[in-house]
């Protein structure tokens, strides 16, 4: 169990992280937003960075909100209301895992075009109907984290418990439960989005390796932008592989070994929110750059943190954009 010290320093790291969510998140919606104003239209990736953001900030909300309630009510007054709050986390956290997965997909088809492939029409039929694929997510988050609130051990007088909805099942039927949410929300997920990352770094290690046979050495073969989404996406999957790992074990201990760390598990998830927004911000260019020119303008206004500025480095196309389009990459702005 975790003591009082404990849930607090959880509770104020949570507090902390939310800040930083919350900011990167309403950044990518602000710039979503300005650009559907614009052209009176939303890009699949866009529409697809707009869900996860909505997600993001709304799973922080209610974690936050839990852990506050979870540290205040010590005699567990509101212990339905919390175990709501709770379901719901789970609930979002679905939804993240499964839309960041689908983005991750979606870059991977864009990124790699192959001829022939055994599920080429399948992915361009995901791919064309992004909006009805990212609303099944969502009902699919909430629906399969419905049967949580029977799982839930509240607090009824017993000693071995210190919060007031736990996830600690002590019949087959929850454990059962518990292990499925824990496969379709973790698991499968992150099967989706490592299979994208390798068939990635595949091609893009075999079209670097033709680009410099076809240049003799001169030069090291750039993508430009493409390598910058690249990097975000195979940054994504790494960050998404360190925090599942964290994520598994927390769960583990709180069924099999009825140890209530599920406050530590809320912050493994607001840190795994927090980078994932900076992540998806760093790889957009366009997001990034117009970022470090709002945060220069800002210090302007204090010449004596003119020092903090970041220098606002211009990257122009390379050359090897025409031989991209002709080896099977899509070089565009995404």
């Amino acid at each position: 169990m975790l003591s009082l010290v404990e849930k607090l320093f959880s509770w104020l790291m949570t507090g902390f992280l939310a800040v930083f969510t919350i900011f990167f998140n309403m950044y990518l919606l602000l710039i979503n937003y300005r650009s559907y104003r614009k052209k009176h239209k939303m890009n699949p990736a866009d529409f697809i960075i707009t869900g996860l953001s909505m997600s993001s900030i709304s799973q922080q909300v209610l974690a936050y909100t839990w852990q506050t309630m979870d540290v205040i009510d010590a005699v567990c007054r509101l212990g339905t209301v919390e175990a709501v709050f709770l379901v719901l986390t789970f609930s979002f956290k679905f939804i993240i895992f499964w839309t960041t997965a689908f983005l991750i997909f979606y870059y991977g088809t864009k990124l790699v075009v192959e001829p022939v492939h055994c599920y080429t029409r399948i992915q361009e039929a995901i791919v064309k109907h992004v909006h009805t694929v990212l609303a099944v997510i969502f009902v699919s988050g909430l629906v399969n984290c419905v049967p949580l609130l029977s799982v839930l051990t509240y607090h009824n007088g017993t000693t071995d418990l210190g919060d007031c909805g736990s996830i600690m099942p002590s019949d087959v039927n929850g454990r059962i439960y518990v292990f499925y949410y824990v496969t379709i929300s973790d698991i499968i997920p992150g099967i989706v989005m490592v299979k994208c990352s390798i068939s990635i770094s595949y091609h893009l290690a075999k079209h670097l390796q033709d680009m410099k046979a076809s240049t003799n050495g001169a030069h090291g073969p750039k993508l430009g932008t493409q390598m910058r989404v690249i990097k975000m996406t195979l940054c994504l999957v790494c960050v998404y592989l360190c925090f599942v790992a964290a994520d598994i074990y927390t769960q583990m201990t709180v069924v099999l070994q009825r140890q209530n760390t599920l406050a530590f598990m809320v912050l493994f998830g607001s840190i795994y929110t927090a980078v994932s927004a900076f992540v998806l911000v760093y790889g957009k260019k366009s997001y990034w750059k117009e970022l470090i020119a709002s945060y220069n303008l800002f210090l302007d206004e204090f010449p004596c943190l003119s020092k903090l500025k970041v220098d606002e480095a211009s990257c122009p196309q390379p050359k090897t954009i025409d031989y991209l389009k002709t080896e099977g990459w899509v070089c565009k702005e995404f």
